[in-house]
C-alpha cells in the first residue's frame, strides 16, 4: 500500500512568521510553525514531520512536493554532503543542517519517493497543504491559535505546537525555530516567495541555486531610497489568487506583492 501525501511550507516575508504542513485528506493532516523562519525551512520541516508521523506504518510513501530544493536535497545531494562532512562542493557548510540531519535519520529504512508538483496551479493535495502551512504562518504572525491537525492515528505528534504559547509569549520566548539557514534581509533578495519560485526554472541552477545573495555582492539590492519599477505578468488564476490573498490580509494587491518582495 502507498500513502500519498503533499508537504508544503510557507513564510510571510521569508524570513518571517512561517508554517509547515503535510496533508493526506481532511481527516489526516498536520501543521505547525515558528515566529521566524524561512520558506525552505518550512518545506523541509513538512517533509520531516510527514516521515515522523508515518514511522509506525509499513507502507510506501509518495510525497508530493513543489520544492525542487527539498527533493534534490533528499534524493540527490544529501549523500554527497554527508560524505564531505555536511559541506557542499565549495567547502561551505550546508544550509538548514539540523533539519537535513533529522530527515536523514527519519528516512533510514523507509520506502519512499518524491514527485514534484507545480505549486499554486490547483493541485488539490498541494493546495490543501499550502492552505494549512500558510494558516500556521498567519497564526504565528497574529499570535492566534492555529489547528495542529489530527495527524496519523497512532503516529508521532508534531515536534512543536502549531499554536503560539501564551506562557512562552508572556515570558518573552517563542516556539523554537531553525537557525541554520543564512538569511539576508538587508539585501532584499530572497530565494523563494509564496507565488513564484526558482523551482519553476528546473535543475539548471545546481545544488547552490538557493543560496541567498551576499549583501555586499554585485547582485545585491541596496537600500538607497531609489524606486524601481517591476513588471509582472499573471495568468487569470494567479491574479485571482493574489487578489484573494490581498483581500484576506486587508491590503491592496500592490501592498501584498511589495510585502512578498
Amino acid at each position: 500500500m502507498t500513502i500519498t501525501a503533499a508537504a508544503d511550507g510557507s513564510a510571510l516575508g521569508n524570513p518571517g512568521p512561517a508554517g509547515w504542513a503535510w496533508y493526506v485528506d481532511d481527516s489526516c493532516w498536520s501543521a505547525g510553525g515558528w515566529k521566524h523562519a524561512t520558506n525552505n525551512q518550512g518545506e523541509l520541516k513538512a517533509v520531516l514531520e510527514l516521515f515522523r508521523a508515518t514511522a509506525h506504518l509499513d507502507d510506501d510513501l509518495l510525497i508530493l512536493c513543489d520544492s525542487q530544493y527539498v527533493i534534490n536535497s533528499v534524493t540527490k545531494w544529501m549523500r554527497g554532503w554527508k560524505a564531505k562532512g555536511w559541506r557542499k562542493g565549495d567547502g561551505k557548510p550546508v544550509m538548514n543542517l539540523d533539519l537535513l540531519k533529522e530527515i536523514d535519520e527519519a528516512i533510514a529504512g523507509r520506502r519512499y519517493r518524491f514527485e514534484w508538483v507545480k505549486g499554486h496551479v490547483g493541485h488539490p493535495l498541494n493546495e490543501a497543504a499550502d492552505v494549512r502551512a500558510r494558516g500556521a504562518a498567519e497564526a504565528f504572525q497574529r499570535g492566534r491559535p492555529a489547528p495542529a491537525g489530527p495527524g496519523f492515528r497512532g503516529g508521532q505528534a508534531a515536534a512543536e505546537p502549531a499554536v503560539p504559547s501564551r506562557a512562552a509569549a508572556s515570558a518573552g520566548h517563542s516556539a523554537s525555530a531553525p537557525t541554520t539557514e543564512r538569511v539576508t534581509e538587508r539585501a532584499g533578495v530572497y530565494a523563494h516567495d509564496e507565488l513564484f519560485s526558482l523551482d519553476d526554472l528546473g535543475d539548471d541552477f545546481g545544488e547552490d541555486h538557493r543560496d541567498l545573495t551576499d549583501p555586499h555582492g554585485p547582485d545585491a539590492t541596496r537600500s538607497d531610497g531609489e524606486l524601481h519599477r517591476v513588471t509582472l505578468s499573471l495568468s487569470a488564476e494567479e491574479h485571482r489568487r493574489v487578489l484573494q490573498r490581498a483581500t484576506a490580509g486587508g491590503v491592496t494587491v500592490e501592498e501584498y506583492l511589495r510585502g512578498l518582495i
